[in-house]
């Protein structure tokens, strides 16, 4: 899944450690969901667009074609 955590954080000055504390995961978390590695729970979804002010849709670009299957 693609996503825009580097842009949001970006906007934000928000580190990537600063980030996973607030959203209380590890760093290693952060970085694997911004390099698409790895999906995200909904609940850690809602904690970051939360944390950017948006919609979980506005962060996590989903694909039209994965939804179908």
């Amino acid at each position: 899944m693609n996503n825009r955590m580097k842009e949001f954080r970006s906007q934000f000055n928000i580190t990537q450690e600063e980030l996973a504390n607030k959203c209380y995961v590890s760093r290693q978390t952060i970085i694997s969901l911004e390099k698409g590695k790895y999906d995200p729970s909904i609940h850690l979804a809602h904690r970051i667009s939360k944390i950017f002010h948006t919609t979980i849709e506005e962060v996590f670009l989903f694909d039209e074609e994965e939804e179908s299957l």
